[in-house]
């Protein structure tokens, strides 16, 4: 049996790939898929990929763009998520920031360089017309990290999954200003070149598992209590983001990515834009 590591955030986004595991979907296919939840999300992850840790991981598409154009090895190998991300803007509760245009200049909680976290929050400058050259960040790693350093004072906001966050709105610690969606699909599936050029049957075999059950997902019945049960999540909420949410089973676009690489080149985020071929098969 081979066996294949990979990575992801523990969020809702992911269940897919713990109930196959579960039900022993990929161990019938002859593999042994490790999978590790990486709360500090995509730029940890892409380090992980560079290192050799992880040979898939489900990550943000902005953060995997940008680290591959970097030299990151690895290659996106199809969407996971088609829908955008809607990525909260939050404060502390008992904050004096009330609306997004007081966040102008002052310091966001990110959870380490490169991470999504840190690109969208140029994303929102550029919404907001803000200069992108005035961005202060403080790394927290982790959003307990954020929650420290937002009720401390050390940071003054913080961009995050806004469905996951809503428990820590919900409970008085966080209170939510605005939101800021991706303007592109969120999640893609990346493979280290290595592992896709080395074991290319096995990668389309865990694709072909996790395609049939995210294609079918939706339709599981009462999944919207299991996801609010096991994400400590509202059950409104939950079905709202269901709603919102669409799995995808094909690879990024030419259009798709060129988008992606523009925004980011024109943030300064990537020096270059590499050809489709040099960062999606």
């Amino acid at each position: 049996m081979k066996t294949i590591k990979i990575v992801g955030v523990p969020e809702h986004f992911n269940l897919p790939w713990q109930m196959c595991i579960e039900n022993g979907e990929f161990e019938d296919a002859g593999i042994n898929l490790e999978w590790t939840d990486i709360p500090e999300g995509t730029g940890k992850m892409c380090q992980m990929l560079r290192d050799g840790e992880a040979d898939i991981a489900v990550i943000l598409t902005e953060g995997i763009v940008k680290d591959i154009i970097a030299g990151n090895p690895s290659t996106i190998v199809q969407v996971y998520v088609k829908s955008p991300l809607i990525w909260g803007i939050h404060v502390a509760a008992n904050s004096n920031y009330k609306t997004l245009s007081d966040l102008k200049a002052t310091k966001a909680a990110i959870s380490r360089f490169g991470s999504g976290s840190h690109l969208m929050s140029f994303v929102n400058a550029q919404n907001q017309g803000w200069n992108t050259n005035d961005l202060q960040f403080e790394i927290v790693n982790t959003i307990d990290g954020a929650v420290d350093a937002l009720t401390n004072g050390n940071a003054d906001y913080f961009m995050w999954e806004r469905f996951m966050t809503k428990p820590l709105v919900d409970n008085g610690t966080f209170r939510r200003v605005a939101d800021c969606p991706t303007p592109w699909p969120c999640f893609v599936i990346a493979v280290r070149n290595e592992v896709l050029e080395n074991q290319q049957h096995i990668i389309k075999q865990i694709l072909d598992v996790i395609n049939a059950t995210t294609e079918e997902f939706k339709l599981i019945p009462s999944i919207d209590r299991t996801l609010a049960s096991k994400y400590n999540q509202k059950l409104e909420d939950i079905q709202e983001w269901l709603s919102l949410t669409q799995w995808s089973q094909k690879q990024i676009d030419k259009a798709t990515l060129e988008k992606v690489k523009s925004q980011l080149f024109s943030l300064n985020i990537i020096e270059k834009k590499l050809p489709f071929e040099m960062i999606a098969k």
